[in-house]
């Protein structure tokens, strides 16, 4: 099969998922290797992955090809509590429990010093679907709310609630060396979107557009971005690496600009990442990143979900009107990689990030609770032949929770305390040719 046929079934299984979310919704790291070694590969040049961590990593790859899986596995859970309105309490646990994220990655030689290659990698948010009936007052109401039907959820609306965000990037990446230590590399980010949102019917009344906010089905958005990197050979022993990607500019969501500020705006953050590697020998290698992602420059994502105070009416479409609340984070991504034979090597990993929700916006992050912070990992490759491998990664993000007062209490509602909590496991398996 061509390459370019490849490409095409990777593109179109990742827009076939849509539930891979780790540090907010960015994986915790891309390419089976770095995933292993807690996402930590800015300074690493092991496989073709370079144009989602470090484009200038990719002239030090080699003639590569990548294809993998990732089975992603994440539990979420929603719950309200000590409220005194009919019908406000409950808990519901989200159903599509299980996705695969495909990757892929190719790198060609253009002499010693120069290569061009491909990254196929994805981001998305979390994928939660939440049962309705599940907070239904005696006569079927969801505490006066505007909600007369018999199926209320957790957000007041009608049957299922819940959110289906993917984004899928192919990265086109050319990388240069300046000298026989130090490389350049830029990647043209091809960037594609897909998002709907169901069952938030009740928030009708905030909308500047009430007929573009739920139960929509799938909307599609698409830009260009780039990304920028810088790696270096400082010593037989000592690597360091550096890449930035400036916010990217998306088409917009049409139809939900009645949930999304601006109109539909969601645009990819900015974020940058540097990183070291040292070789204490030559069986170990030790890894560190440090990674920035500003959600906090993209309105839809960052705006507080209580902007308006107690204002219902045209608060939510418009400019600055209601967002996600999600703050600016960053990562610490540490990891460990042992060559145990000419046939296997090992890795381990650690990642840490910061919880971009806050409690007062634990209520609208029922949709997209993403609050994760700490990930361990385990990976191992297998040399099948000189020229072939297979890697196998593992990581579990352990459960962590945010509570904070109901927003519904802004509206004249005693909605107590609402809180989301998120666990998460994946195991991955990819293929490496070198050729």
């Amino acid at each position: 099969m061509k390459l370019r046929k490849i490409a095409a079934v990777v593109v179109a299984a990742a827009a076939s998922t849509g539930a891979w979310a780790t540090d907010g919704y960015f994986a915790h790291g891309y390419g089976m290797k770095a995933k292993g070694m807690g996402g930590a590969a800015t300074a690493m040049a092991s496989d073709s992955m370079g144009g989602a961590n470090n484009p200038a990593s990719m002239v030090w790859a080699g003639d590569r090809f990548d294809i993998g899986v990732d089975f992603f596995a994440p539990k979420r859970k929603i719950s309200r509590s000590g409220a005194t309105a009919a019908g406000m309490n409950g808990e519901a646990t989200s159903d599509s429990n299980l996705h695969y994220v495909p990757e892929l990655g190719f790198n060609k030689m253009l002499g010693w010093d120069m290569s061009f290659g491909v990254t196929v990698y994805g981001n998305g948010g979390m994928n939660t679907d939440y049962p309705g009936d599940q907070n239904v007052g005696a006569t079927g109401t969801c505490a006066g709310f505007g909600a007369t039907w018999a199926r209320a959820n957790l957000l007041c609306g009608n049957g299922r609630l819940g959110v289906d965000l993917m984004q899928v990037v192919v990265a086109p990446t050319f990388a240069m060396k300046l000298n026989k230590q130090h490389s350049v590399g830029v990647s043209l980010l091809l960037a594609h979107q897909q998002f709907k949102a169901y069952g938030i019917q009740s928030f009708a009344g905030f909308s500047e557009t009430a007929a573009n906010l739920s139960n929509l089905g799938r909307d599609k958005s698409n830009g260009v971005g780039l990304r920028l990197g810088w790696m270096g050979q400082l010593s037989d022993r000592v690597t360091m690496g550096a890449a930035y990607s400036p916010k990217t500019k998306m088409s917009k969501f049409d139809l939900y600009k009645g949930l999304f500020a601006d109109r539909g705006v969601f645009d990819l953050p900015e974020n940058w990442n540097v990183g070291i590697a040292f070789k204490p020998n030559d069986t170990w290698t030790v890894a560190a990143d440090y990674q920035v992602i500003n959600y906090g420059g993209v309105t839809s994502i960052a705006n507080p979900s209580n902007n308006g105070g107690a204002t219902v009416a045209n608060t939510l479409g418009g400019a600055g009107d209601r967002g996600f609340g999600w703050s600016n984070i960053d990562v610490v991504k540490l990891g460990v990689e042992y060559k145990y034979s000419n046939a296997v090597t090992v890795r381990a990993g650690y990642n840490h990030s910061k919880n971009p929700i806050q409690a007062r916006d634990v209520t609208f992050n029922f949709l997209a609770p993403g609050v994760v912070q700490d990930h361990l990992t385990l990976g191992v490759t297998y040399n099948v032949s000189k020229d072939s491998e297979l890697t196998l990664a593992y990581m579990h993000a352990f459960k962590n929770s945010v509570s904070g007062r109901s927003l519904f209490n802004d509206f004249g509602v005693a909605a107590g305390t609402d809180k989301i909590e998120m666990s998460q496991d994946s195991f991955g398996i990819a293929y490496g040719l070198k050729f």
